[in-house]
């Protein structure tokens, strides 16, 4: 009994930070059922449409650089704190915005808090989570960002259904329901952003935190309700105490040593190559070319509603075999899957009229390419990133990997626009499968398997300590 409480709690725990993946999927997703409408609005061309999605994305970068060394100095759940309360404020914000330049400022208030929790949520599941179910765990971050995928798309549809056919007696509903309905599409995130700020009140201070900070005794307890026995509480406790206290340098001359900063740069070269396999191309502009491709607004957006209810669905399959099949060998099999798919969508745009293929062909890979997506890189990233770097430097090497993954990710929100009118649709998914092959040769020769080791044991291996 003790050890189902223990682990019930250690779900509990992992679930609560996990939350903060909603408002990360809620932000990346919510935007792509906005821009025809802000574009037609405010006469934006291709470039300003790029900025009007990539701006966020800047947010993110200075919320991913400051994130590490926030949670490194003030903790893990204050820092989530702060990202709830910086998403709360950009909704609000993009609700009742005067004007473009608002707009804006505000979608940066609120990447830079997505690009906090981006951040400290993945570490919190990595040092609470146990070694044998740290995959799932971590998973469950990325389970909730697809989440936030589908309930934006979800939002986004229905708004825009009821836009079209609703009429309130309040100016205010009228105008952020009907009037610009957009309005009422950012401004929903208030929604997730006050549940998440709720519930992380209910969850302690990470173990591993506390022990780099000299609070050994409050560390135990949790650790204590976390582990199935208190022998094995006692391990894991001496385990971190003792990476904790062999590392005598500063954090800054420790992340440089010859094996972390190379475990560093290969984080950096997963998270970025992984932008340009397409993937938050798919969920930005993904409406607006399911319309190149034909399809009216309503019918493009509930194809993206598809797209997230794939996504969804497809990491909770991944949450139950991360830990048994190894992080590896989905990267292998997914990204396989997503080359073919990604040929498959560029012969759709260079040879569909011609070869009467119809848009069940498009909608058919399209999926495909999510469902590869979401069983391999997606679900795996966060997890490898989270557990790849020592105790002591966590934060930090976690926050400049994150922010290589968020300026790939501004860079295909800002660039995708410009590719898809002049490399045309059909040039921009083949450069997409072109670029997965560079990620399975870093994964194949670089990244060593993670599944049931320890993040003390991961931390000997990079540090050439290897059994």
């Amino acid at each position: 009994m003790k050890r189902n409480a223990n682990t019930g709690y250690e779900i509990f725990l992992s679930v609560v930070a996990a939350m903060g993946g909603i408002l990360f999927g809620y932000d990346t997703a919510v935007i792509s059922g906005t821009i025809s409408s802000v574009t037609s609005q405010f006469s934006l061309s291709a470039m300003h449409q790029g900025w009007y999605v990539g701006c966020a994305l800047t947010g993110s970068i200075a919320g991913v650089s400051i994130a590490g060394i926030m949670s490194d100095r003030i903790g893990r759940k204050i820092t989530m704190l702060i990202a709830s309360v910086l998403f709360f404020i950009s909704a609000a914000g993009c609700a009742f915005c005067g004007n473009f330049t608002q707009l804006v400022i505000f979608r940066i208030i609120g990447g830079a808090g997505i690009g906090i929790v981006s951040i400290v949520s993945p570490i919190y599941i990595s040092e609470v989570a146990s070694a044998k179910r740290r995959g799932t765990l971590v998973s469950c971050y990325q389970l909730a960002i697809t989440a936030g995928f589908l309930l934006a798309y979800l939002v986004n549809w229905k708004i825009l259904n009821i836009s079209q056919t609703a009429s309130f007696a309040s100016d205010t509903m009228n105008y952020l329901l009907v009037n610009e309905y957009w309005r009422g599409m950012l401004g929903s995130g208030m929604i997730p952003a006050t549940l998440f700020f709720i519930v992380i009140f209910f969850i302690p201070e990470s173990p591993r935190w506390l022990i780099v900070h000299g609070r050994g005794p409050e560390a135990k307890i949790i650790m204590n309700r976390i582990c199935a026995s208190s022998s094995e509480a006692e391990e894991q406790f001496q385990a971190a105490e003792a990476s904790i206290n062999s590392e005598t340098k500063s954090e800054w001359k420790a992340l440089l040593s010859p094996g972390i900063i190379k475990a560093v740069i290969i984080g950096c070269s997963i998270a970025i190559l992984g932008q340009f396999m397409g993937v938050n191309a798919v969920l930005y502009y993904g409406p607006e070319i399911f319309s190149k491709a034909g399809l009216g607004g309503e019918d493009a957006l509930f194809s993206q509603v598809l797209v997230g209810a794939v996504n969804m669905l497809t990491t909770i399959i991944a949450l139950f075999i991360i830990d048994k099949i190894g992080r590896k060998k989905l990267v292998y099999w997914g990204v396989s899957g997503m080359i073919i798919s990604l040929l498959m969508t560029g012969l759709y745009f260079s040879a569909g009229p011609s070869w009467n293929l119809g848009n069940g062909f498009l909608l058919a890979f399209f999926l495909f390419y999510v469902f590869c997506c979401a069983i391999s890189i997606s679900a795996v990233v966060f997890v490898l990133l989270s557990e790849m770097y020592p105790n002591s430097v966590r934060g930090i090497a976690m926050s400049i990997a994150g922010m290589a993954l968020w300026i790939g990710t501004f860079l295909i929100g800002q660039l995708t626009p410009w590719m898809l009118e002049n490399l045309t649709p059909a040039g921009t998914f083949f450069l997409f499968a072109f670029m997965c092959v560079p990620y399975m040769l870093i994964m194949w020769k670089a990244v060593p398997e993670t599944t049931g080791k320890t993040l003390e044991e991961i931390e000997n291996y990079w540090k050439g300590k290897r059994n």
